[in-house]
């Protein structure tokens, strides 16, 4: 290939040929020019490079790039472009080069401008960092499972004895359970042994009050009946005052007078009707307090009226409640309950007393008593309108030995024995309550006992 032959000014070929790196131009792969460098780095003298496409010395994906950009474009000539390619060499040998590539219009016509720059040195020098660092890589990799392996050994090592500190520690916690669950059943044994002689101390003072009261009160009846009688002999003795003479009419008006009997006739009848009411309420007191204390240790199951026990302990309760709130009974219709009465009255007489003490000095409350019966199941709701439970304690308040109250004012255990006693009749006691606003209790009971009574789930 002749320099000369390429229309450039001759000036330019010297300089071309001086650079160090490959310089080249071809039209539609024709080299028109390569300087030195470029045959000395292909191996391929200018006139052979006349007579070889010129993408033959690269690989087929910088050709069909290359040939990409080499095609007219609407918006202009496409940017230069840089590659790192292969060459093939004539003498067989494979080099590394950085090809740059841009377009130039020479003579009115798209000529391309090639640069190779030999890289082949540098990418040796890479491709041995690449091996050291893959070997690194290798030894790194080794080592580190080498040190997971140790580090799942220690680990493994680390859980055994994780596993055995936990295993003691769940040990000594079901220890601990149950000595608290051995010293709350002690409580709660020494509990229902105090309810129980004070039951049976209750039973045995109310049987010496009923038999007094029985013939007090048999005896107001009769001495009213006596009185009737009587007042029939004056009425009949006052129907022939008119027939007495006038000295003694006066004296009898005048006994009648200084003792006022008009008032007396009228007040004996009233005396009369209070007494009669007054040992009434002795005698239902003394009952209830008979049906509240009963022992169940002599008791069977039986389907008893909750209302009835409802107003029984409600009596008990009075003077615990009377001063405090004014009782509003809710009751709805309800079946006879399967149960043991008399434990179900203590649940009761804990939770009145509990919501009468809840309502502050000096001001009056209200404790309401619902009832209701939805399928097999009856419900009783205890609600106050008293100073309420904060909600960090609420989840607290059926374990045993835990109280709001001041120190000698509970023990912590009225609502844990009224949750075992509802747990015990397979039912389910509930508590909300908002502060300052009141609490409610929910006792859940079914009609009937399952085939084993008293036996908890």
């Amino acid at each position: 290939m002749d320099n000369q032959a390429y229309p450039l000014p001759s000036s330019l070929f010297p300089l071309a040929n001086a650079l160090s790196n490959g310089i080249a131009l071809h039209r539609d792969g024709q080299v028109l020019f390569a300087n030195k460098a470029f045959s000395q780095l292909t191996g391929y003298a200018p006139d052979d490079l006349a007579k070889l496409d010129f993408w033959a010395l690269f690989p087929p994906a910088v050709q069909a790039e290359a040939r990409e950009r080499e095609r007219p474009h609407p918006d202009g000539e496409p940017a230069p472009a840089k590659y790192e390619a292969l060459v093939h060499t004539r003498q067989g040998e494979t080099r590394w080069v950085e090809l740059s590539l841009s377009q130039q219009a020479v003579q009115g016509m798209a000529t391309t401008l090639c640069i190779l720059v030999d890289i082949t040195d540098r990418k040796r020098a890479e491709e041995a960092l690449r091996r050291v660092h893959t070997d690194l890589e290798a030894q790194v990799e080794n080592r580190t499972a080498e040190l997971q392996q140790a580090k799942a050994s220690l680990e493994d090592d680390i859980a055994r004895r994780e596993g055995a500190e936990l295993e003691l520690l769940k040990r000594y916690a079901e220890l601990t359970e149950l000595n608290c669950l051995l010293h709350e059943t002690q409580q709660q044994l020494v509990q229902s042994e105090k309810l129980a002689s004070i039951g049976q101390l209750a039973a045995g003072v109310a049987h010496e009050i009923n038999n007094p009261i029985g013939y007090v009160s048999s005896n107001i009846r009769s001495l009213g009946d006596y009185i009737t009688r009587l007042f029939q002999v004056l009425d009949a003795y006052q129907a022939t005052e008119a027939a007495l003479p006038d000295a003694a009419r006066a004296r009898i008006d005048k006994i009648k007078h200084a003792a006022d009997f008009d008032y007396l006739r009228d007040d004996i009848h009233e005396l009369i009707r209070e007494s009669a009411e007054g040992t009434e309420r002795v005698r239902k007191i003394v009952q209830d307090l008979r049906d509240f204390s009963r022992s169940d240790t002599a008791q069977q199951w039986q389907a008893a009226d909750l209302h009835m026990g409802l107003d029984s302990t409600l009596n008990i309760a009075s003077n615990e409640i009377k001063y405090r709130a004014d009782v509003v009974r809710e009751y709805g219709a309800i079946p006879l309950v399967e149960c043991l009465p008399s434990q179900l009255n203590q649940v009761f007489m804990n939770l009145f007393v509990n919501a009468a003490q809840s309502i502050p000095d000096g001001r009056r409350g209200t404790l309401s008593v619902r009832t209701g019966h939805a399928g097999e199941q009856v419900w009783i709701e205890v609600e106050d309108d008293g100073c309420g439970i904060p909600s960090e304690t609420l989840d607290r308040i059926f374990d045993p030995f835990f109280t709001t109250k001041p120190v000698g004012k509970g023990t912590g255990l009225g609502l844990s024995l009224s949750y075992g006693i509802i747990q015990k009749h397979h039912g389910k006691i509930t508590a909300s309550s908002t502060p300052g606003s009141g609490t409610l209790f929910r006792i859940t009971l079914p009609v009937h006992q399952p085939a084993e009574p008293g036996t908890p789930e």
